[in-house]
């Protein structure tokens, strides 16, 4: 007999602002929604469709107009807020332990202490990081059977993402997610639900699969369309086709950055110094933008940066990867000299003239309208030197042109992000500055800003968590380890990451940051002893490193096949063939790369 699910939504239909929001009872039964106790759920949407309502609703939180809710008896269902209020809590751990099913202090503290953070932290002055890991940890102690992640990575560094993928890989629960982290949502779903114009479509296949679904479900709507004359219905729908044509148009850019990759890589000198250089040093000198000598920086007794150099050239795309507290920002700080470095000196070419976007999003008061924001109360603005009304401006950037004279307090917080970058990119530049850019964005206007920056004929600085918008990106990553190290890489965050793994037998710590590395300590740190590997564990030893090659390409041959928008529609059967196959090949790399980095710590023991 079948168990019966967690929870269940049945003809569930919300009015809201005059409208309904899901579940118009003129043109639909409602919403139908039902959670097995292993479901693993990506929850995809545009800004506004009313992703976070939903699980507002599934939490019981919000009552709908129509339809019914239903949960198992007894069954734990945990919200983890995108944006949770601190402010009644003297500290984080004030925090953690408050509420109805407020968990055990000893259960926080345990999952804290792998995350790295400290719970005794006053709640007002913690960072947007802290107070992120302090809801992580109030989340994961309450034992949830079903919990609710809304943009679970915000705010996170690396190494707390990585963590929280490994939690939800061993989570013998549910989850449903919302998350502009396509590498995140890749490597933890198996199912997809889609909130679209107050429908709710499910797809069991993970995120790999969603990108082709929805090329297949609008090409099946563009065919009725045409089959009914509703050019009106087709007319509607601009947005959505705009996203279909900007993804395909994106991969010709994909390509234009693999061949700026390549050629960067043969400016790179060979390993063990920090130096890009061309093979004309003359021409490449002419070219830089940014030129750093020997920089460096150090807090007291600790080396933020240690010295090392670099020339920026004009239309490099730079990423600066790294845990929090590796000293990404006071990198990016010397690069743009809003710090002076210890040593060295950092030169910008005298026509420099940059943008810089930050985390603050401090420039939109919630009183000012989007005309006052992008237009200054007028109609019309200068974009990089082109006149453009305000409402054609607007449609750029995914927004309907009738929201010119909206207030700024009523937009989502990826609304008001897509916005700051609509006023940000208008500005005459050639030089972008990028602190977390991803933050808020649905995935949409994450494709919209790849757009924008592979059209940006200036050069780009980019500190980012996300991995898989920095592989799409950057052409050259710079990463810090913790230690004060910065490795220039060609490529993006898995190019950093596959030369750190190809290291990572010769490095006698983690670069994870202390407080995390501490914490993690007992489990990850092996003995220093010498170790005779036995019969068995030299066989793998030696034989690992082939396998891992063989699934690398397995792995990336399944990629290029999903990444075919015609193969769901073409043979539905082969498509789930290869996620299936997929999901356990990443599986089985990830397996054997731990394995063999165990087998190589003994050996270097």
């Amino acid at each position: 007999m079948a168990e019966p699910p967690l929870l269940s939504l049945e003809g569930v239909g919300l009015h809201q602002g005059g409208r309904w929001l899901f579940g118009d009872p003129a043109t639909s039964d409602g919403l139908d929604l039902h959670v097995g106790a292993r479901d693993r759920i990506a929850l995809i949407g545009r800004n506004g469709a009313g992703k976070t309502t939903l699980l507002r609703l599934i939490t019981g939180e919000l009552e709908a107009d129509r339809g019914t809710r239903k949960v198992k008896p007894h069954a734990n269902i945990v919200w983890l807020e995108q944006e949770p209020d601190f402010a009644a809590h003297s500290t984080l751990m004030d925090f953690a332990t408050s509420g109805t099913r407020a968990p055990p202090e000893h259960a926080v503290e345990s999952i804290a202490g792998q995350l790295g953070i400290d719970m005794s932290r006053e709640a007002a002055t913690a960072s947007g990081g802290e107070r992120r890991r302090a809801a992580i940890a109030r989340a994961l102690a309450q034992e949830p059977d079903l919990i609710l992640l809304d943009e679970p990575t915000n705010h996170l560094d690396l190494a707390a993402i990585d963590w929280l993928e490994t939690w939800l890989t061993r989570f013998n629960g549910a989850f449903i997610t919302i998350s502009h982290d396509r590498t995140f949502l890749k490597r933890l779903t198996r199912a997809t639900l889609w909130l679209d114009r107050g429908n709710l479509r499910r797809k069991e296949v993970g995120f790999g699969g969603y990108e082709a679904w929805e090329e297949q479900v609008y090409a099946e709507e563009a065919r009725a369309a045409e089959k009914m004359d509703a050019k009106l219905k087709i007319e509607a729908h601009w947005l959505e086709r705009g996203v279909t044509a900007r993804r395909k148009r994106n991969m010709g850019r994909l390509e234009k950055l693999w061949d700026m990759r390549a050629a960067r890589a043969a400016m790179i000198s060979p390993a063990g110094t920090a130096k890009l250089k061309l093979s004309s040093d003359a021409e490449f000198k002419s070219k830089a933008v940014i030129v750093a000598e020997d920089i460096s920086k150090t807090y007291g007794d600790r080396p933020i940066i240690k010295p090392f150099s670099l020339r920026i050239q004009r239309g490099d795309r730079i990423g600066i990867v790294g845990s929090n507290g590796a000293g990404k920002t006071t990198l990016l700080k010397m690069l743009t000299r809003e710090i002076e470095p210890d040593t060295g000196s950092v030169t910008h070419a005298k026509t420099l003239s940059g943008v810089m976007i930050d985390q603050q999003r401090a420039l939109l008061r919630p009183e000012l309208t989007v005309r006052q924001v992008l237009a200054e109360g007028g109609d019309w603005l200068d974009v990089r030197g082109v006149r453009k009304h305000v409402q054609a401006y607007l449609k750029d950037f995914l927004f309907d042109a009738s929201l010119i004279d909206a207030k700024i307090g009523t937009f989502s917080g990826g609304e008001r992000s897509r916005l700051l970058l609509a006023r940000e990119f208008a500005r005459t530049s050639n030089l972008l500055v990028l602190d977390e850019p991803t933050n808020d964005l649905d995935l949409e206007t994450l494709d919209l800003l790849q757009e924008v920056i592979a059209d940006y004929e200036g050069t780009v600085l980019i500190v980012s968590h996300d991995r898989d918008f920095l592989d799409r990106t950057v052409t050259v990553t710079l990463g810090l380890d913790g230690s004060g190290t910065v490795d220039i890489v060609a490529g993006g965050y898995e190019d950093w990451e596959a030369k750190r793994k190809k290291g990572a037998a010769q490095r006698p710590k983690s670069s994870l940051p202390d407080a995390v590395e501490s914490a993690e300590e007992p489990v990850a740190r092996k003995p220093e002893s010498s170790t005779k590997l036995s019969y068995k564990d030299q066989r793998d030893y030696e034989l690992l490193p082939d396998r891992i090659a063989e699934l690398e390409a397995l792995i990336a041959k399944g990629e290029t096949a999903l990444a075919d928008p015609g193969l769901y529609s073409a043979d539905p059967a082969r498509f789930e063939r290869i996620s299936k196959s997929l999901e356990l090949a990443r599986a089985e790399k990830d397996e054997s790369e731990e394995r063999w980095l165990m087998l190589a710590e003994q050996v270097e023991g």
